[in-house]
């Protein structure tokens, strides 16, 4: 795809504090005062434009982010949250009710996918969990009651990159709404754009990129956002996960900075997966030709921004894994940890932290092996000196000859 405009548009909206100041003043109240009592009436029946009625249902901070948000992924507004499966739970339970069914992905985050699988059918809504390229098995999945489609642009852990367009005219043509995480690639790729309904994300990860906040965004039109904050039926403001203001503030501050830093990820990603690929290494990454949905991402990306800053390397078991995990973490290369988008590199083995909550038989069935490493790369400027030293821990631990 061709560049686009977001990140100039994000840069474009201007919120001067109080006092004048260059960020805008954090509203550090839990509720909000009204001039008239017909007001606060207004408000509660969703007729007040522009007033502030309590922190849960929103405040001013939290409608800055989610501005700017909206911005990011081309979608007329957006709502932010406490944390990621904040966001994915909210727009799940607005969509479905009892008696509903869902069809995702079968590789997708693990707390997703035990929502899906272990918490919701006690409320009968039941999900079809399918292989997001096989296009006729989806539609041979889709039932009467069927309300959502949801996936992952690029998956967690295996990286599968789906094709939104495709999936995109199979929900338009039986009437369903395309739900999107899209926390592996923000910039990157823009689901709005490829005809998704919805766009998720964890925001914990590379739009916050510091690793000290939690916090989750659904984006959407201005009616199914309206939607989750009705006071009556609203999933958000009913179930309540509300992101604190000062959180909203330092998540936007860093926001400014996401452009300059998912090159950055990109570009030393790249350059370790061509490298690890080399030395024979079963390593997984988009930006790769051997990736087999390399093309497929190429036609949907912002080039601008890259494939990402998330690769895999399958080290065969789970000892050899944690011992090269270890090693590079005392070799200063990194931190043993879950999650993505720190400036420095984190690694994990997914099928025993991020992906555990998926049996180990369906692990298998998917791909995830005992051993598969999930990296995320970090922001370091010497690229080649880091591809060394993870090399010489390679060769150690014995997965380098």
């Amino acid at each position: 795809m061709e560049n686009f405009n977001a990140v100039n548009e994000i840069q474009d909206l201007q919120y001067f504090g109080e006092f004048g100041g260059v960020n805008p003043s954090i509203s550090d109240s839990s509720t909000y005062t009204f001039l008239s009592a017909k007001t606060m009436f207004d408000t509660f029946e969703g007729n007040a434009d522009g007033c502030y009625l309590y922190s849960r249902h929103s405040s001013p901070m939290n409608l800055y982010l989610a501005q700017a948000l909206a911005k990011l992924e081309n979608t007329e507004a957006a709502n932010v949250t406490s944390s990621g499966m904040g966001a994915i739970t909210t727009v799940l339970l607005q969509l479905c009710k009892s008696g509903d069914h869902i069809l995702s992905s079968r590789t997708i985050y693990g707390g997703t996918y035990a929502f899906l699988k272990n918490f919701l059918p006690p409320f009968q809504i039941e999900t079809s969990f399918v292989d997001i390229g096989n296009f006729d098995a989806i539609e041979q999945a889709i039932r009467p009651t069927t309300k959502i489609l949801y996936c992952e642009s690029v998956s967690n852990p295996l990286l599968e990159v789906a094709d939104l367009q495709k999936l995109a005219s199979i929900c338009k043509k039986h009437g369903l709404k395309l739900v999107v995480d899209n926390t592996f690639s923000p910039l990157s790729i823009s689901p709005k754009l490829l005809g998704a309904d919805i766009v998720i994300h964890s925001l914990t990860k590379f739009i916050n990129g510091s690793s000290d906040t939690v916090g989750g965004v659904y984006c959407g039109s201005q009616e199914f956002i309206n939607e989750t904050k009705n006071v009556n039926s609203g999933a958000c403001m009913l179930l309540g996960p509300t992101m604190d203001s000062l959180r909203a503030a330092s998540i936007l501050k860093n926001l400014r900075t996401l452009h300059i830093r998912m090159k950055q990820h990109s570009e030393n990603a790249l350059y370790l997966a061509e490298r690890f690929e080399r030395d024979g290494l079963r390593v997984s990454y988009p930006g790769l030709a051997s990736h087999k949905n390399h093309e497929l991402m190429k036609s949907m990306m912002h080039s601008t921004y890259g494939f990402g800053g998330l690769l895999t390397l399958d080290a065969g078991t789970t000892a050899k894994a944690n011992e090269l995990m270890e090693l590079m973490q005392k070799e200063n290369l990194g931190y043993l940890a879950v999650s993505l988008g720190f400036y420095k590199t984190l690694f994990s083995c997914s099928g025993s932290s991020t992906s555990s909550e998926i049996p180990e038989e369906e692990r298998a069935s998917m791909g995830i092996s005992d051993g598969l490493i999930r990296f995320s790369i970090g922001l370091d400027q010497d690229i080649e000196r880091t591809y060394q030293k993870m090399r010489f821990c390679m060769v150690k631990t014995g997965l380098i000859a």
